[in-house]
């Protein structure tokens, strides 16, 4: 397709969601239509590539391969093995050889054919790679964790609103039903005033020291490290998250990931006890608590962390690894309380479960599938259940959480100017610096 025809669709598309005055609601699209029963006129397809091809962005690719109005025409990944095997996914799919490869995300994002990709690297590359399709005027699908700093997301926020970008976090909790549903019981007043916000996550692992190995033939590891620090290769640094072996050890690693504190998990639960409080715009006010490292090896991200998160508003959100509070989410209030998890949703009293909100009460964005999601709001311009403003309010609690543990002292925040109050080295930690050539 050429650049002409690609920008004459999304402008007709920009104009009817314009026209329809749904550009700031999710477009839902009948079972009947074209790209849910039918076919879709190519013009009218969404032309996507797959950067970041391991067990998610795997899962993720099939995921979007699985709407017809999708088009996949691309998928890079650093590892040989990994983009071959996407390419094979997406080929079979389609019936055809045309799924082209790529090394280099870059190359990715400046085909002019593709409307959206999907970044499911390892988190240190999130920003990077999403800021460089943003610059290309594509949207997005992201995963989380945002960054590994404030500084970094607050860039990609700036890009997003300067390019016009669709952007989905991945934080699929949001189109949970029970989710919704359950913060919707605290937003109206179900359990009464809400009080405190109770957080559990899983933790990270003490991985012990690794030697120097030769890099594999099939892995392009200066551009696997990218901004993160140069380190030696070691397989147990970098390996794939694979169905054999559990979480990838780079998750534990700081120079690519805050760990359960944000990256793989931290960021889920986080998320929704912002969305149950309704401060997706702001955050805590004030941050206390204590966190446990590991003294030696190859992971140095906290195996343990009680932290607790002050708002304006004397509501307190006590964030801790699930050793000392069960995984989910809890929401305590003065009348009753509502927990969550991703298996249930339990209450107290049980008569909240079977409570219907109100046509006058507070509806939170029902999303029809977080893919599907971000689909639609590609066609409508519209706004996703997860945008980039939401994705920084809670990425940066996590990185609040972080910053406190390993300075060991109480912190104050201003959720306003997003800075630290009277504290230069804390607030210098809201940035983190770049290997060459790398920059925002």
């Amino acid at each position: 397709m050429s650049q002409d025809k690609k920008s004459s669709r999304r402008q007709f598309l920009k104009g009817t969601a314009m026209a329809a005055g749904a550009v700031t609601l999710p477009y839902v699209v009948p079972s009947s239509a074209p790209g849910q029963a039918g076919t879709v006129a190519p013009s009218e397809r969404i032309v996507m590539a797959s950067i970041g091809l391991g067990i998610q962005g795997t899962g993720l690719l099939r995921a979007f391969l699985s709407h017809n109005d999708v088009q996949v025409v691309a998928v890079c990944d650093v590892r040989e093995s990994q983009r071959q095997k996407a390419k094979g996914i997406v080929d079979q799919h389609y019936g055809n050889k045309d799924c082209v490869t790529y090394n280099d995300f870059c190359d990715v994002c400046r085909r002019p054919d593709i409307d959206a990709v999907c970044v499911a690297t390892p988190d240190h590359w999130h920003v990077l790679v999403s800021l460089e399709a943003a610059r290309n005027g594509k949207d997005m699908y992201t995963e989380k964790a945002l960054g590994l700093s404030v500084a970094w997301g607050k860039a990609l926020q700036t890009a997003c609103h300067k390019y016009g970008t669709v952007f989905q976090w991945g934080t699929q909790q949001r189109s949970d039903k029970q989710f919704r549903f359950g913060c919707e019981l605290v937003r109206n007043g179900r359990i009464g005033k809400l009080q405190t916000i109770l957080v559990g996550v899983p933790y990270d692992f003490v991985v012990p020291n690794q030697p120097t190995q030769p890099v594999p033939e099939d892995l392009d590891y200066d551009m696997w490290l990218g901004a993160a620090p140069w380190a030696p290769y070691s397989y147990q640094r970098c390996r794939p998250w694979t169905q054999e072996e559990s979480y990838s050890n780079w998750y534990h690693i700081s120079d690519y990931c805050l760990g359960g504190i944000g990256g793989y998990w931290g960021v889920h639960h986080v998320d929704i006890g912002q969305w149950g409080h309704g401060t997706d715009n702001t955050g805590p006010v004030e941050i206390e608590g204590t966190a446990v490292f590991p003294k030696d090896g190859l992971a140095d991200c906290a195996t343990s962390w009680k932290v607790t998160h002050k708002y304006a508003d004397g509501v307190t959100m006590v964030y801790m690894d699930e050793a000392q509070y069960k995984h989910g989410v809890t929401f305590q209030g003065s009348e009753g309380w509502v927990h969550i998890t991703r298996e249930g949703i339990w209450a107290e009293p049980q008569s909240l479960l079977t409570s219907v909100i109100g046509r006058d009460e507070i509806h939170l964005i029902e999303s029809k599938g977080h893919q599907r999601d971000f689909l639609d709001a590609v066609k409508t311009r519209g706004r996703t259940i997860c945008p980039i403003d939401v994705a920084v309010r809670t990425d940066t609690i996590c990185h609040l959480t972080d910053i406190c543990t390993r300075l060991g002292r109480k912190l104050r925040w201003d959720p306003a100017k997003e800075n630290f109050i009277d504290d230069a080295e804390a607030s210098r930690m809201l940035m983190r610096p770049m290997r060459s050539p790398w920059h925002l």
